[in-house]
């Protein structure tokens, strides 16, 4: 696994794990990565501080005992990825309705409840604005109607 920080076009810094350089080259091509604070998918690498070898007195924290584990890394992916599955479960797909439904609810217009779907980032980012608490999911989800 390896960690970049990621820079979106409205300056947000973000950390994102992949699996390699050409993972996240691959993900970021077919749209994948994104903003987690305005969803914008125009990310590029952030500049990083240096990691610092463990001897080195400047060091601000030992590693720590995953550090450059892989099977800790999917792991924890995987948790990740069910954690979002149960969270799913209790939430309703909306698909491209998401930004509608998501503001009518804001505004009182409709019964608040958990939900999901598809939102473009300009249509997260004006949901944002509007104080509507929008987050993009750390993992793709695939439509109801497009499950086997």
């Amino acid at each position: 696994m390896i960690v970049f920080d990621l820079k979106c076009g409205d300056g947000h810094v973000f950390e994102a794990w992949f699996g390699s350089s050409a993972d996240y080259e691959d993900q970021r091509g077919r749209g994948l990565v994104a903003c987690p604070l305005c969803g914008d998918p125009d990310v590029a690498k952030a500049a990083m501080a240096p990691r610092l070898a463990p001897g080195d007195r400047a060091a601000a924290a030992p590693p720590s005992p995953d550090a450059g584990d892989p099977a800790a890394a999917r792991r924890m992916l995987s948790e990740l990825a069910r954690m979002q599955a149960r969270m799913l479960e209790k939430s309703d797909w909306v698909g491209d309705r998401f930004a509608e439904e998501a503001r009518a609810m804001h505004h009182g217009e409709r019964d608040e409840r958990a939900i999901h779907g598809r939102a473009s980032a300009r249509d997260a980012e004006a949901l944002a604005e509007e104080g509507v608490r929008v987050a993009p999911l750390p993992f793709p989800v695939t439509p109801p109607d497009q499950c086997n």
